[in-house]
């Protein structure tokens, strides 16, 4: 007898789900030697102090807001930043990973642009990481602002000479604001829901968040979405949307009422 998932991966129009230890496999290794990239850059000290001055003063010279403006308005009660900064802490990985576990079992074919597009993300980032060490706003005394997850907490940094399992000095892009912007993107394409433009709200709020726990400056959140759009462009979107698929059995139309349909898609 024919599994359900092996009789829908052999239907005319409707992509295969990939082998699901290879997938994990090739995930595992992408986070493995992203973190072993990031650590590389994680003694860069004096360079990530340099390279802050330079963002913060660019910042102020193209009159972006003051990141200050968004820590002020977490700070009007202990409630709030410690939402912030437990959604900092804890929203991030699992989000991702439970986008692409869905789409796995129900996009197959969005799951494999969504992951090709994280990896190409991530891979950009991490060139940028190496060549640009930035230490973030909470480090930088010019900034006047409070590292929030240490006085309010929960707090995912150590002391950054102590702390060896994160590089804190790759502030630049912010992957955090990347993979949930991209989150939204994949659930927006990948599903029809006329409520689904409301998935941007995630990358909203951690934009919000990011900036205002002081882990980032905007330019890191600018920098990432910039990333983002020319992955977006190189990498093709899959051409089945999950409208058009399963709509209309394939051995009810006929062959020639197929190619249309192909070329209309």
């Amino acid at each position: 007898m024919t599994s359900r998932t092996e009789a829908a991966a052999a239907e005319p129009g409707r992509p295969a789900r990939p082998a699901l230890i290879r997938e994990l496999l090739l995930v595992a290794g992408l986070f493995l030697v992203y973190k072993l990239g990031r650590q590389l850059a994680a003694d860069h000290t004096g360079e990530a102090f340099h390279d802050a001055d330079r963002v913060w003063h660019l910042e102020r010279w193209a009159h972006l807001p003051g990141e200050g403006s968004v820590q002020s308005l977490l700070l009007h009660g202990d409630t709030l930043v410690h939402i912030a900064n437990t959604y900092y802490a804890t929203v991030h990985f699992p989000a991702t990973a439970g986008l692409l576990v869905w789409l796995y079992l129900r996009r197959p074919a969005h799951y494999v642009w969504t992951r090709r597009v994280l990896a190409a993300l991530t891979a950009a980032a991490l060139v940028l990481h190496l060549t640009f060490p930035l230490a973030p706003p909470r480090m930088l005394g010019a900034a006047g602002l409070i590292d929030t997850a240490r006085v309010y907490g929960p707090s995912v940094y150590g002391p950054p000479k102590t702390d060896h399992l994160s590089n804190q000095f790759a502030a630049m892009p912010s992957l955090h604001f990347g993979w949930a912007l991209m989150v939204a993107i994949a659930l927006i394409a990948a599903t029809r829901s006329r409520w689904r433009l409301l998935w941007l709200l995630h990358p909203l709020f951690t934009l919000l968040v990011i900036v205002g726990t002081a882990n980032h400056y905007w330019l890191d959140a600018l920098v990432a979405a910039a990333l983002l759009g020319l992955t977006l462009a190189v990498v093709p979107r899959p051409r089945h949307t999950p409208a058009a698929v399963g709509r209309i059995p394939a051995q009810s139309v006929p062959a020639e009422d197929n190619v249309l349909v192909g070329a209309a898609r």
